[in-house]
């Protein structure tokens, strides 16, 4: 790849081209619970905080009415910086002179101005739509004039509380290697090896540590025996609808049996994988500036009630709060374990954060991957036909047409699920049958029944 291709696939600031893409879609900007004091005691005096994102500096707060808003960092007086702004219960104010604005950015008083002054009229700070969906706050970045697109009707955006939870994490790379990792069917077999299979009855909330749905000759087989000994897949990808792929991984066990395992990839960074045979996980990969990327993970219940506590706990072990940044990184050759990585894992970085080994995966390609160094093989098939994709997208929103799955309300409500699932299935059939399994498990999910 030419340097300058690099350069437009991962630039995402105010201007650029992959910055005016990605400003097209809804972003993820917090987490709820960031604003809660039980998690930040900070948020008890003074629920404002600072946030990054697109290459942009922000501002995120609730008012006394519980609204909240999102402005631009700089003050529109004199640029001063609104991170450090009084939270007065229906706005905040700039401490320099005196300028407040509400949620929406109006601009409610100049104090050093002439009694009768109209000039906080005049002016206004500029604010983004917002909106809360299953436990995160999302921005949307675009054009002001252009009204914001709908979100899809995906699982993960329509399960009810009891049976979601978000959760987020920080990498120090740029937005598009994280989310290449994602859509990679052939690294799990590698990067993610246990030489030492674990028992199921303590696979909750863990990924690839479940159990396969179906059985080998009346045996249950966990997810990492059959990425161990099957890694070399047969990798399958096409567009269920524009901006949606569909991405099939075969493992053949017999000429009887496959392993199917079955994901998507949702324009322009998001995965909907399974993380068992109940669960599944949608993951945004959301670029904070060029070197920095947040992901946000939504896990959707298709069974019983999530236990949310402990889902979180085994997250948050992993890093410091309220910041949400890893605890091993560069820093510290991310926990690397020479004794580990001969005896138990094939990478070495630890077997209970999985987040860990892909955070590698990212981090040590440096800040921004430099693709004119790659050599491409055959199981990157899906990452080749994403940039192409991505390519097309930019040269669309510079032609001023919409861009993949950046749709109004009603095309949004056709775009559900999608499926997701890992399993054993017959050699001949094998598309009819994991389609049934997996729609079954769709139907049968509480929050979805009449």
């Amino acid at each position: 790849m030419h340097a300058a291709l690099n350069e437009r696939l991962t630039r995402v600031g105010p201007g650029t081209d992959g910055g005016e893409l990605l400003r097209r879609y809804w972003q993820p900007v917090a987490l709820l619970e960031e604003l809660d004091a039980a998690v930040d005691p900070s948020m008890a005096t003074r629920p404002l905080k600072r946030v990054r994102l697109l290459g942009q500096d922000l501002i995120l707060f609730r008012d006394e009415a519980g609204r909240l808003g999102l402005l631009d960092r700089d003050c529109p007086h004199r640029g001063a910086d609104l991170a450090f702004a009084r939270h007065e219960g229906d706005g905040i104010r700039c401490p320099f002179h005196g300028w407040k604005f509400d949620v929406a950015g109006r601009c409610l008083e100049t104090p050093a101005e002439p009694l009768g002054s109209t000039l906080c009229q005049r002016v206004s700070q500029r604010s983004y739509p917002l909106q809360v969906v299953a436990g995160v706050v999302f921005a949307y970045l675009g054009p002001e004039d252009q009204p914001p697109p709908a979100l899809p009707a995906f699982d993960a955006f329509q399960a009810p509380a009891s049976h979601s939870f978000a959760f987020k994490g920080l990498w120090r790379c740029n937005w598009l290697q994280a989310f290449e990792v994602g859509i990679d069917p052939a690294h799990t077999s590698f990067l993610h090896r246990f030489l030492e299979d674990a028992p199921l009855d303590g696979a909750y909330g863990r990924q690839f540590r479940s159990a396969a749905e179906g059985e080998l000759d009346g045996e249950r087989w966990p997810m990492t025996r059959v990425m161990r000994e099957f890694h070399r897949p047969e990798i399958r990808h096409e567009a269920v609808a524009d901006g949606l792929t569909r991405i099939t991984t075969l493992r053949r066990i017999s000429d009887e049996r496959l392993h199917v395992r079955v994901t998507h990839a949702a324009f322009p960074s998001t995965f909907v994988i399974p993380l068992s045979q109940t669960i599944t996980i949608t993951q945004m990969h959301v670029p904070l500036d060029d070197t920095n990327t947040c992901w946000y993970s939504f896990f959707t219940s298709f069974d019983a009630p999530l236990d949310r506590a402990t889902m979180r706990a085994q997250r948050a072990v992993h890093m410091t709060l309220p910041d949400y940044a890893p605890l091993h990184g560069r820093h510290d050759d991310w926990s690397y374990d020479a004794r580990e990585q001969r005896e138990r894992t094939y990478l070495g970085m630890g077997e209970d954060d999985i987040n860990r080994h892909d955070q590698w995966a990212c981090e040590s390609m440096g800040p921004i991957q430099d693709r004119t160094r790659e050599h491409l093989g055959s199981t990157d098939v899906v990452i080749m036909a994403n940039r192409r994709q991505l390519l097309r997208a930019m040269d669309a929103v510079k032609a001023g047409q919409a861009p993949p799955l950046a749709v109004d309300a009603a095309a949004a409500q056709a775009l559900t699920g999608p499926h997701t699932i890992d399993c054993f299935a017959p050699s001949e059939g094998w598309e009819a049958h994991w389609q049934a399994r997996a729609q079954a498990r769709r139907d049968q999910a509480p929050w979805r029944c009449p």
